[in-house]
């Protein structure tokens, strides 16, 4: 979840009046209408490069007004050119939010659902990732990963059987928070993952090291979660000018500066913000539209942001 300014009023008016009228992206902000994606190194199929965390911001339980509240959200997504959704059964009711959202935009999304299996247990998870399925009402998931290496090596095997079988498209694996590098290191040097999940963000870079360039000699897809280091970045900028150079690769907010700097290191393919509000969904979706940085720009954003 995230904490920011909102965006500028004529600003925001407008992109609702592009998606009012159906407008591309580029048209709201004079930016190209081809979002950004990236391939997933397995298959080479592409993926956009901006996804859609659920966790905390989707959990709205039973609560109509509080669903209601995210059908604009998730209708942005899919409208400014977003696919990939990522959620999971610890994060309460988002499953089902979420299945029960996507009926309800239009044009109907394809959308690449992502989910994970927390529990203990081969058969356990064999039972949760079916329940996961019926609650996103789905035919099948396209990633299924092991959240937070909990009992990995039993639910790989489920995970390899039903890949074979068709059941899913790919499998992967997650962590957090910084935790359990080594861990992930010895896991991703050994399994055929198709996907690994971390957290990159300015605040936390120590992926670098190790874990990105491993998955980009294994050939791992990668989707960095918190990258907004759960809305602390935000207040470390607030008050802030962004730096006049940052509109060379078409960045506008804060938010595309961070996400930007995200998805362009070349083993990521994916960031997954979270957000619960429409203008929120909109910056973080600008950093899908035109272009990243260069090596030597990342560089230039990471002195940029250790100087504020």
């Amino acid at each position: 979840m995230d904490c920011r300014y909102r965006p500028g009023r004529r600003r925001f008016l407008a992109a609702l009046g592009a998606a009012a009228t159906g407008a591309g992206y580029g048209d709201a902000f004079g930016q190209p209408r081809d979002p950004i994606r990236r391939p997933i190194p397995s298959t080479g199929e592409l993926v956009p490069a901006i996804g859609l965390g659920t966790w905390i911001t989707f959990d709205a339980g039973a609560d109509a007004q509080r669903r209601a509240a995210l059908h604009p959200v998730l209708q942005a997504f899919f409208d400014r050119g977003g696919t990939l959704i990522d959620s999971s059964p610890m994060y309460g009711s988002s499953e089902a939010v979420i299945g029960a959202l996507l009926p309800r935009i239009s044009p109907r999304p394809a959308p690449f659902a992502a989910t994970k299996v927390w529990i203990v247990g081969r058969g356990a998870g064999a039972r949760q990732m079916e329940i996961s399925r019926t609650l996103w009402g789905v035919p099948r998931f396209d990633l299924l990963q092991i959240h937070n290496m909990v009992d990995w090596h039993a639910h790989l095997h489920t995970l390899k059987v039903w890949k074979a079988e068709g059941r899913v498209r790919y499998i992967g694996i997650t962590t957090s928070h910084g935790r359990r590098h080594t861990d992930m290191e010895k896991a991703l040097a050994t399994e055929p993952f198709d996907f690994v999940q971390l957290t990159y963000s300015f605040a936390d870079r120590s992926v670098e090291r190790r874990l990105l360039p491993l998955a980009a000699e294994r050939r791992i897809a990668v989707i960095a979660n918190r990258p907004f280091d759960g809305g602390n970045l935000f207040d470390r900028v607030r008050g802030k000018p962004l730096p006049v150079w940052v509109g060379d690769f078409g960045c506008d907010t804060w938010a595309a500066f961070f996400l930007k700097f995200v998805v362009s290191h070349p083993a990521v393919t994916c960031a997954i913000p979270a957000t619960s509000q429409t203008p929120h969904m909109l910056e973080n979706m600008g950093a899908l539209y035109g272009r990243l940085p260069d090596a030597n720009t990342r560089q230039r954003m990471i002195r940029a942001f250790e100087a504020l």
